[in-house]
């Protein structure tokens, strides 16, 4: 009998999980898919990495450039995500802090959680920040930061939509970046606001 009800408790925290988790990932996914954020990553990535081996200093200054008008659109789309993310209720925005997905952990326990709303926020003004060059970057140097922003941004939203340790697995996977190395390269302002906002320290 013991066992029966462990397995039965066992497949209700299960079916709660994956309804929670989507549920988050069509709040996120319905409002992210106007937007052209995704594809604008990625070909920022692949514009820095054609930038970075370009050997002729004009050329390279050309790609640099032509990556300027992406990064600007980039900069407005996600700051339109977020004021639009924003107009939705707290209830459905709140981020466990926990290491695992609990089912609905975030709405029963909201202390332990934060405000994805404001998290996107974070996310968009240190975006902006970088593109807009306001600590005078070097082109490298900018890409990096920016890569960054965008990488620490992306693991905020699959944090919301399953737990940290999912999206910092995905982070490393993906992009071959640890979320330590993350948050040492993302600018000043976000990450002491992301880490105020999140509750936590720098990692060692």
């Amino acid at each position: 009998m013991d066992v029966l009800l462990l397995l039965v408790a066992a497949l209700a925290f299960a079916w709660a999980k994956k309804k929670d988790q989507s549920e988050r990932i069509a709040l996120l996914g319905s409002t992210l898919s106007r937007f052209d954020i995704e594809k604008l990553m990625e070909s920022l990535t692949d514009g820095y990495l054609r930038a970075l081996g370009e050997e002729d200093a004009e050329r390279q200054a050309q790609v640099w450039s032509y990556l300027e008008v992406q990064e600007q659109t980039l900069s407005e789309q996600f700051a339109a995500f977020a004021a639009e993310f924003a107009t939705l209720e707290a209830s459905a925005t709140r981020v466990s802090r926990l290491p695992i997905a609990i089912p609905y952990a975030a709405r029963w326990w909201p202390a332990a959680g934060f405000d994805a709303r404001e998290a996107f926020a974070v996310h968009a003004r240190g975006i902006a920040a970088v593109v807009e060059n306001r600590a005078g970057l070097a082109p490298k140097r900018r890409a990096f930061t920016l890569s960054a922003e965008l990488f620490l941004m992306q693991h905020t939203c699959h944090w919301y939509c399953r737990s940290k340790t999912v999206a910092s697995a995905r982070l490393l996977a993906r992009h071959k970046t640890a979320y330590q190395q993350v948050l040492q390269s993302v600018s000043v302002g976000t990450r002491d606001a992301y880490l105020a906002l999140t509750g936590q320290n720098l990692p060692a």
